[in-house]
């Protein structure tokens, strides 16, 4: 019986393939890199995403991680860059978190930052700048969570293995958990590469064809990202990997950014200065002056269909409405 391509793209997007201690992972992919310490469960994912909504991380109760990784927006944040609890300006944007459990590194500027257990403290316990303001009271944190019983249970039940204490190195591996499960794969690039030729219209096409030629060399892969540091354009100031390797040649190189969900994540840039998808790719100095209008409206077209809706719905990423069978 001949298979059409729909049903090959349901397939593509619900078959799974065994990863670290029995956790599944998208067909076709690589399970992600997991610390072996840190092994994926179902009570850890859950106890990292009621951690990722939960205000109680920052020093005045004012900020999660869910203020500045917004779902409808693939969980970027919308502005150029966010404040932090003190009023601190934001150094660099928010990037989503689409697929990030591949992400080779986690910042815009430092490629040691490998892990997401690793990067977690940057937002809450960083000083340059300080966002969530929590650094020398992690302390506090466990005290908060403590006092809530159901936070104590879940826990007990996420790292039984540490019988359930509470501190800032279990927030981290909790929070990281979550945030691995946030897989975009039901674009409808997503669906047209399964072999559902009708889920790009032919503008999209072009644009993907247009795209393959001249950009493919950085954003390249399944989600569109070398995740090695390059320099697009003039320098802003802004160091980037010339802050860690301190080598003047490095100055203003920047992560390539993946673009799943791109169309959502605006504005663009390490520094958050282009508006739109247009404007970024007019920053890129090295392709740019190739391109005419139709072909960079194309990209920008084929870029869109790499939105993801069920992503940005999906209730299991969504802030929790309930933990321990009691209502938040």
């Amino acid at each position: 019986m001949r298979v059409g391509p729909l049903r090959l793209a349901v397939a593509a997007i619900l078959l799974a393939a065994a990863g670290p201690a029995g956790w599944t992972w998208p067909d076709g992919r690589n399970a992600p890199r997991v610390p072996a310490d840190n092994a994926m469960s179902t009570a850890k994912v859950e106890l990292g995403r009621r951690l990722f909504y939960d205000a109680d991380l920052s020093i005045d109760g004012s900020m999660s991680c869910a203020t500045c990784h917004v779902q409808r927006r693939a969980f970027a944040d919308g502005n150029a860059t966010h404040p932090g609890v003190h009023g601190d300006p934001g150094r660099r944007n928010v990037p989503g978190l689409s697929n990030i459990a591949w992400a080779k590194s986690l910042t815009w500027g430092d490629p040691r930052v490998r892990t997401l257990e690793a990067q977690v403290l940057i937002p809450v316990t960083g000083l340059s700048p300080v966002e969530m303001g929590m650094n020398g009271k992690e302390g506090e944190i466990a005290a908060r969570l403590g006092r809530d019983g159901c936070y104590v249970r879940m826990f007990r039940d996420a790292f039984p293995e540490a019988s359930g204490r509470i501190d800032m190195p279990a927030v981290a591996k909790a929070l990281a958990a979550f945030q691995r499960t946030m897989i975009s794969n039901r674009s409808p690039y997503d669906r047209w590469r399964a072999g559902e030729g009708a889920a790009l219209n032919e503008g999209e096409r072009r644009g993907e064809a247009a795209f393959r030629k001249t950009c493919a060399s950085c954003h390249a892969g399944r989600d569109l990202s070398d995740g090695r540091f390059h320099a697009i354009g003039p320098g802003s100031g802004d160091r980037g990997l010339g802050e860690i390797t301190g080598r003047a040649r490095d100055d203003g190189r920047f992560r390539t950014p993946g673009l799943r969900n791109v169309a959502l994540t605006a504005p663009y840039l390490h520094d958050g200065s282009a508006p739109t998808v247009a404007a970024a790719i007019d920053r890129h100095i090295g392709i740019a002056p190739r391109l005419g209008d139709r072909e960079k409206a194309e990209i920008a077209a084929f870029l869109g269909s790499l939105t993801d809706r069920a992503f940005t719905g999906d209730r299991r990423l969504s802030l929790p409405q309930s933990a321990c069978g009691v209502t938040l």
